[in-house]
């Protein structure tokens, strides 16, 4: 059974950043699920409720959680539009790891700033932000202003190492 690691918060977090690393350091044959990917790129569909990446998302945590033994999912995936869908498909598993990143809209902007193409002025991100927006899974955790990256990291890793 696939380990599944849900990383979710608002844009400019940071959770993209830490995906990626993440699915580097666990090595090939895992799967790494980006909410903007799918949304963005490969739907090009906006993120209101019902939209058609909330399904397909579904589907790639299914396929991963049969064919994987991580399943890396990252994105802002509102509670509004994606927390049913989660809540199902990871209802039954037994390795969901599930951080959300709860920062203040000062320090999401402070590391949105840090990308090299940050894209987003901050009345948009101001108008996505969403607190404190966790979605109720058992163990979810809480990731505060003061977690950096390499933080992050080995937060997950050594939670991975528990099971």
């Amino acid at each position: 059974m696939a380990k599944i690691i849900l990383i979710r918060g608002n844009s400019g977090s940071g959770k993209t950043t830490v995906a990626r690393k993440l699915h580097s350091l666990l090595g090939e044959g895992n799967l790494l699920i980006s909410q903007d990917v799918v949304r963005r790129e490969m739907l090009n569909v906006p993120d209101k409720p019902d939209n058609l990446a909330i399904g397909l998302i579904k589907m790639m945590i299914e396929y991963g959680k049969g064919n994987c033994e991580f399943v890396i999912i990252e994105g802002i995936l509102a509670k509004s539009k994606y927390g049913d869908m989660l809540r199902e498909v990871l209802v039954n598993c037994d390795n969901v790891f599930t951080y959300y990143y709860d920062l203040t809209f000062e320090q999401t902007l402070i590391r949105h700033h840090t990308k090299c193409n940050p894209g987003f002025a901050e009345k948009t991100m101001r108008s996505w932000f969403l607190e404190k927006d966790l979605l109720g899974i058992e163990n979810e955790q809480s990731i505060t202003n003061d977690v950096s990256v390499d933080g992050m990291i080995a937060l997950i890793m050594a939670d991975l190492d528990k099971k």
